[in-house]
């Protein structure tokens, strides 16, 4: 739970802009360096693989530098929802050509490369044929 306003400290209330110095004016990167060259080993043997850079950065009179790094804090695998529209592969049997025709009549185009019904996602769950799709299909490049 956040602490009411009035028992922050001043810099929490209000933190500086992102990019500025602490008295207001822009800072300007002069250089950025990958961890391993020269003027960036000590820190990346302070901060270890999770150093991603270190700049350096000058206030806007160029009298005072800071040296300023990027760290990953987090790693996590990326886990996308599969959308509506998603084009997927049905598999339908030669046999059933009552259900080949509804998928046609609903947009479904057969690959005859992956021997797979092209269809979205949303189609295929409206013919009830979750158990049947296979893959997530790319869309095809345009022929020409």
């Amino acid at each position: 739970m956040n602490a009411p306003k009035a028992l922050q400290p001043a810099w929490h209330r209000n933190p500086p802009p992102r990019d500025e110095e602490p008295t207001g004016g822009p800072l300007r990167v002069t250089k950025t360096m990958q961890p391993g060259q020269p003027g960036t080993l000590k820190l990346a043997r302070r901060h270890g693989p999770g150093l991603v850079c270190v700049r350096y950065r000058e206030d806007a009179t160029g009298q005072t530098r800071y040296t300023t790094i990027e760290l990953v804090v987090d790693e996590a695998p990326v886990q996308r929802r599969i959308s509506m529209r998603t084009i997927v592969g049905v598999r339908i049997a030669w046999g059933e050509a009552a259900l080949s025709a509804r998928a046609k009549a609903m947009g479904a185009k057969w690959d005859s490369a992956s021997r797979l019904w092209r269809m979205s996602l949303r189609t295929a769950l409206a013919l009830d044929l979750a158990d049947r799709v296979t893959v997530k299909l790319p869309i095809p490049a345009h022929r020409a």
